[in-house]
């Protein structure tokens, strides 16, 4: 007599129904979503053109350099003198050199430079020898630093120093310097960003492409060349040194970079 579970029937008919399901749903995978992952080639390539398409745009952009330049006329001059003078002894020769800077001093204080603008700059003594080596004095020279804030009155302030310093007086040389630069360097930066949005928009032109926004801007940093005039300042003349100020060009450099 033969017996059957009926447990082990309904395990049996579980499997088969369970292996038709999944047969079922691998078929409507396949024929919904091509062949393998990332759906049909057509999905695919969409897909891709759209990566590409944004990482285009995302490159798309021009970067230039503009500059601009200004010229300005100094309105500061930086002298630099002393005094030097030769004694028999080093307190002599320096008593000396100190009675003539502070003559230096006085003239120019006299004259309207204030005393924060004037500053000692240099002190150097040294042995004087004959031709045999043997010392025969020593020479003291001593420097000085002061400002012009005032180009018109500078001439008259230079001659009174050197006339107070005596034939002691020794000019090492003058500079020549803008200090009220703003109002310049703000058209200089003005005309830092026409000329890049100029050659920015040539080269936009010439892809046949339109010039978009500003994405960024940086300043490269501004050049201040200094032109400087040489005066030939004795004690004997009696009129002011002549100053020519001349002109002083400022450049300002900007990198902007512009969408396309």
């Amino acid at each position: 007599m033969n017996v059957f579970s009926n447990s082990g029937l309904r395990a049996a008919a579980i499997g088969v129904a369970t292996a038709a399901l999944l047969v079922g749903a691998f078929a409507l995978g396949t024929s919904r979503g091509g062949s393998g992952p990332g759906g049909t080639p057509s999905a695919r390539a969409a897909t891709n053109r759209a990566t590409t398409d944004a990482a285009t745009t995302a490159a798309a952009r021009i970067t230039v350099t503009g500059t601009g330049t200004v010229t300005g006329t100094p309105n500061q001059l930086i002298l630099s003198m002393g005094v030097q003078v030769n004694g028999s002894t080093v307190n002599s020769a320096l008593t000396q050199a100190n009675q003539a800077i502070r003559r230096v001093t006085a003239s120019l204080r006299s004259r309207g430079v204030p005393a924060t603008d004037i500053q000692t700059s240099g002190l150097s003594i040294q042995p004087t020898y004959n031709n045999s080596q043997a010392v025969t004095g020593y020479g003291v020279s001593e420097s000085l630093t002061a400002t012009l804030n005032h180009i018109g009155q500078a001439g008259s302030q230079i001659q009174a120093a050197v006339q107070a310093g005596g034939n002691a007086a020794t000019v090492d040389g003058v500079s020549l310097d803008l200090t009220d630069d703003s109002a310049l360097l703000a058209t200089a930066r003005a005309h830092a960003i026409r000329d890049a949005r100029t050659k920015a928009g040539q080269y936009a032109k010439a892809l046949g492409e339109p010039l978009g926004q500003v994405i960024s801007i940086s300043d490269d940093g501004n050049a201040q060349p200094i032109e400087q005039n040489a005066l030939a300042a004795t004690a004997a003349s009696g009129s002011p040194v002549p100053i020519s100020p001349g002109s002083q060009q400022l450049s300002v450099s900007v990198t902007v970079v512009f969408a396309v």
